[in-house]
């Protein structure tokens, strides 16, 4: 999903919500904002909360549910068979997941402005 990002193709579509945005008529505006201060989403707090648990809470932060629970549930087979008879392959499974999540932060600006320019188009969507 990463790789099929482009920060020019996001940031263009970001100038064209900010255009769509300021023709709206004031009520309409201030509506669209008062919704998108809820729906809004920081690239520092998804970046912190992939840095510090690596069990997938920052998908979460997304409402990436489905990958959130999946990267959850491989990250505790991997921790519990840290535990147990085999533990070189929970030690491979956590590696994995941090070499995954480790990718996904290095991106984290631009998968939460996606995200927060989805939000924004179906606010818009709304509005209009």
């Amino acid at each position: 999903m990463v790789a099929k990002l482009n920060a020019e193709e996001v940031d263009n579509k970001e100038e064209s919500i900010r255009l769509r945005v300021s023709f709206l008529d004031d009520d309409k505006r201030k509506q669209y904002y008062l919704r998108m201060d809820n729906e809004f989403k920081d690239p520092d707090t998804y970046a912190v909360l992939n840095l510090i648990f690596l069990a997938g809470l920052h998908h979460f932060y997304l409402k990436r549910y489905i990958r959130g629970s999946v990267n959850l549930l491989v990250f505790t087979i991997g921790g519990g068979l840290l535990f147990s008879d085999t533990p070189i392959v929970g030690v491979v499974i956590i590696g994995l997941i941090l070499l995954f999540e480790l990718y996904e932060l290095f991106f984290s600006q631009l998968l939460t402005q996606q995200y927060n320019n989805r939000m924004s188009e179906e606010i818009l969507l709304d509005l209009e």
